[in-house]
């Protein structure tokens, strides 16, 4: 028997398909082991003997450990199959250091998709475990371990926060920034001059002599313009161009939850979710299909063997004209190309074919990342724009027109979303042709000030910048909701007054490491690590050395800031009560904690009681409660009445038993009531095994 060990257990199920009876698949369920929290500052890491690090098996893995060390002892050969990227090689180091497996000689599978020629293909070229991806991750573990300790320690002495970090503080940065200037903005008022002529034209103000009109201050100026205008416009001037719009490129992580997050709204974390759950395997029919390649990547690149099927599909389904280029263009920050872009794994399982086994956020998901990657491989859309000038004493005003001579991809990806949009067509005009003014006019308008970040544009940032890597977005952003730094309103993201707070704190005292630089270029040397180029021990020395003083420094100056007093005192010791903050909300507390430990319990509001109606049931009032459904009338007396209003009236929509059976599979029919009195209609009792109805005529 040979044993497979990947991360989760759904991979487990989809690869165990694939492999067959001789095969033992197993999960680890991420890292067993960690950093301990032993040592100098309860690091974990023996700063003084080179950053030693010091590992134990995490707590909630002793069950799987005990698991893994049985099955490797019964299995003639052991193979590492965890993520192909930095966490999942030292994933995969960790468990041969537990389970007692040779470094040097233990098989590793890689594979960036999770179907049976992959799987195959892994198996027929094993590798070993890459150190250097592992002494990368040590590296970054590490230094996230002295960082997140050390400012997490500082922050909740001094002003009550919970926590910092490498990389949340500087993405925290960036929001809190954006909130300052929002509340500095001053709106400064402009006018627009615009109307039409006849034929339908729709025009605009653009030059005065030639020169662009500039800004148009305040109601005088534009009253002036408005006043020196003819009543009938002149064509000056005609031009026509054609625009050619380029496919966009398959999806990285970022890109694939900004686009997620602006069709569905789907949070970062959600849609990493989702993701996950479509690499790793769904149910299609007899088989489990990993449906996408991996997810967690920066690269556009796409493997040779799907841009040939994908050229076959185009070529076959919309003719050799549809056929494009391989799209080469990389995003901003830093790209280590290591995965593929998240591609189908199978051109022939369109979105279409599989919806029923998919639930609906995962065919959405889905299916963008299935037309975006053939799209990508589609020529590009072309338009006529049409921009016509018109002469008015000295002033010139401007119509565009747009005009569409070839769909391109817009023809699969478009079409696929209800994107397409209709032509802005301008009548045929020629130059000198006069046109009688229908109606110009002038419009007050005044300047926005930036606009908040939603969590697709916070990803964006981060990805330009170079701020963590994609498998951290999506947990960077979900930290910063955790810690109460920032909160999101109708998709925009707000920085509270505890993030703000925290902000100027790190900047004023670790200024260096709230630079955003930093953050990439630290990127870079983890980077250069596997790469060779530079040592772990170099690194982590050049970092401890800069930011231990400043953390000493902030220990002894930093202001702490002292809770807020409630005017009460405690009723145990007699001290002042203060709020408090814990990652369930704020509450009223002792100042005196540790040594007393009293806690104000929280008031409850009384129950709104219903005026003028007792329970029928058992005489007692009726108030006023809530579930998940709404609120609702209920007996106060629960649990002894179990009374609520409006269900005795709904007694004659409860479902009656038929005397027929099921058509499909023999079990009784029952008669129910449909909604919206769309009459009744029998249901099958087997429900949901059986979903047979028929209305009742």
């Amino acid at each position: 028997m040979k044993l497979v060990i990947v991360e989760s257990p759904t991979k487990c199920k989809t690869i165990k398909k694939y492999l067959g009876s001789e095969y033992n698949v197993m999960a680890s369920l991420g890292h067993i082991r960690d950093l301990s929290t032993s040592g100098k500052g309860g690091l974990g890491v023996n700063v003084l003997d080179d950053f030693k690090p010091t590992y134990i098996n995490s707590k909630d893995k002793y069950k799987v450990i005990r698991d893994l060390v049985d099955a490797t002892k019964k299995s003639d050969e052991v193979f590492l199959a965890t993520d192909p990227d930095r966490e999942g090689e030292a994933i995969s180091w960790h468990l041969a250091e537990v389970l007692h497996l040779p470094i040097k000689t233990t098989k590793r599978l890689e594979f960036h998709e999770i179907t049976k020629p992959a799987i195959k293909k892994a198996l027929e070229n094993p590798r070993t475990i890459d150190m250097s991806l592992v002494e990368s991750q040590e590296t970054r573990r590490i230094i996230d371990r002295i960082m997140g300790f050390e400012l997490s320690t500082l922050l909740k002495r001094k002003i009550g926060s919970s926590s910092g970090g490498r990389v949340q503080s500087v993405t925290l940065k960036l929001i809190t920034e954006r909130e300052k200037e929002i509340k500095a903005f001053v709106p400064e008022e402009y006018w627009l001059i615009q109307g039409n002529l006849e034929k339908n034209i729709n025009v605009k103000l653009e030059s005065y002599k030639d020169q662009p009109i500039g800004t148009i201050n305040n109601e005088e100026e534009a009253d002036k313009i408005l006043n020196s205008l003819p009543n009938t416009f002149v064509v000056s001037d005609i031009a026509i161009r054609t625009r050619r719009t380029e496919s966009k490129p398959p999806f990285t992580t970022s890109t694939l939850q900004q686009e997620a997050f602006n069709r569905h709204k789907y949070s970062t974390k959600k849609t990493s979710s989702i993701a996950q759950k479509l690499y790793e395997g769904i149910d299609i029919g007899q088989d489990t299909i990993g449906l996408i390649t991996y997810m967690r990547t920066d690269s556009i690149r796409l493997s040779p063997e799907f841009v040939k099927s994908a050229n076959d599909y185009i070529l076959n389904n919309y003719g050799e004209q549809y056929l494009g280029k391989i799209n080469t263009r990389q995003g901003k920050g830093l790209v280590q190309d290591a995965h593929e872009a998240i591609r189908p794994t199978s051109l022939e399982l369109t979105p279409k074919s599989i919806k029923q086994y998919l639930t609906n956020e995962q065919y959405n998901l889905y299916k963008l990342i299935y037309y975006r990657a053939l799209a990508s491989l589609m020529s590009p859309k072309l338009d006529e724009v049409t921009n016509v000038r018109f002469d008015a004493n000295d002033y010139s005003f401007i119509a565009s027109g747009v005009s569409n001579i070839f769909d391109g991809y817009s023809k699969l990806y478009e079409s696929a979303f209800d994107d397409n949009k209709k032509d802005m067509l301008l009548p045929s005009l020629n130059k000198g042709d006069e046109l009688k003014v229908v109606e110009i006019d002038k419009e007050q308008k005044f300047t926005t000030g930036p606009q908040r970040y939603t969590e697709a544009r916070i990803v964006k940032t981060m990805e330009e910048l170079g701020i963590g890597r994609p498998s951290t977005y999506a947990s960077t952003i979900s930290t910063l909701y955790d810690r109460k730094y920032i909160i999101q309103e109708k998709g925009q993201i707000y920085a509270t007054e505890q993030g703000i707070e925290t902000v100027d704190k790190l900047c004023e005292f670790f200024t260096p490491f709230m630079d955003t630089t930093y953050t990439a270029k630290m990127e870079q040397n983890l980077d250069s690590i596997v790469e060779g180029n530079d040592s772990r021990l170099g690194l982590l020395k050049s970092f401890y050395n800069e930011f231990e003083p400043l953390y000493e420094k902030a220990l002894v100056d930093m202001e702490k800031v002292e809770p807020k007093q409630t005017g009460e005192l405690c009723p145990r010791c007699g001290n002042p009560l203060v709020v408090k903050k814990s990652k369930y909300g704020e509450f009223i507390g002792c100042l005196n904690y540790p040594k007393c430990n009293y806690i104000k319990p929280k008031e409850s509001k009384p129950l709104e009681i219903l005026e003028n109606q007792l329970c029928p049931k058992c005489g007692s009032t009726l108030v006023k409660r809530k579930s998940k459904k709404g609120e609702f009338y209920a007996c106060s007396a629960y649990p002894t009445c179990k009374y609520i209003l409006g269900n005795d009236e709904q007694e004659d929509n409860k479902e009656v038993v038929s005397d027929r059976t099921c058509p499909k599979c023999g079990k009784t029919l029952l008669i129910k009531k449909g909604r919206n009195n769309k009459g009744d209609f029998y249901a099958c009792s087997g429900y949901p095994k059986c979903k047979f109805t028929e209305t009742i005529k």
